[in-house]
């Protein structure tokens, strides 16, 4: 139970120092940083799905279910922003042919 305690208080710890950091970071610099939050989220997933692979106790298998749930809707929003954003260039590179 310490360890939960401790463990939940690391995680928002760093919670309130990323919010504080990407509240920071410049718009041109969104992209770079998605790529990075999706490569962390694909960690998160893998680390969930080995936890998946021990015996653990009911509270902890509640948490990885939680953390993979959240890694990917990180990773699918990712992708999916992304394609949003290339459409978005797509769309200037056809108007700027027919003129």
């Amino acid at each position: 139970m310490e360890n939960l305690l401790f463990l939940s208080g690391v995680f928002l710890f760093y919670f309130f120092v990323a919010y504080v950091l990407i509240s920071r970071v410049p718009t041109l610099l969104h992209t770079p940083l998605m790529s990075m939050t999706n490569a962390v989220s694909a960690v998160t997933l893998l680390g969930a799905l080995i936890l998946f692979s021990v015996p653990t106790t009911a509270v902890e298998r509640i948490l990885a279910g939680l953390a993979i749930v959240a890694a990917a809707f990180n990773v699918v929003g990712g992708f999916a922003i992304t394609d949003r954003m290339l459409r978005l260039f797509k769309e200037k590179e056809a108007e700027t042919e027919t003129r």
